[in-house]
C-alpha cells in the first residue's frame, strides 16, 4: 500500500452521503439520506529524492511532511 515514509499516512476509507430535502433550519421537513457510496481519501504523496543516512534515495513523502521540513531533500 502506498504510504508516506515519514508519517505513515495512507489511504483512508469512508462514505459519501447523498441527501434530499430542505433542511429544518431553512424551514423544511429535514434532509433525508437517500444514498451512501463508498469513497477513499488519498494522501497527496510526492515521489522526491531525499537523503537518508548520507545516501540519496527516492521515496514517497506527503506534502504536509515536505512543508514541515521533516525530510531533507537531495539536490
Amino acid at each position: 500500500m502506498r504510504s508516506c515514509i515519514v508519517c505513515e499516512k495512507s489511504p483512508a476509507s469512508g462514505r459519501k452521503y447523498k441527501r434530499r430535502g430542505m433542511e429544518k433550519k431553512k424551514g423544511g421537513a429535514g434532509s433525508k439520506v437517500v444514498g451512501k457510496s463508498f469513497r477513499m481519501v488519498l494522501p497527496n504523496l510526492q515521489r522526491i529524492k531525499i537523503t537518508v543516512k548520507g545516501t540519496v534515495q527516492r521515496a514517497l513523502v506527503c506534502t504536509s511532511c515536505i512543508k514541515a521540513n521533516k525530510v531533507t531533500r537531495a539536490v
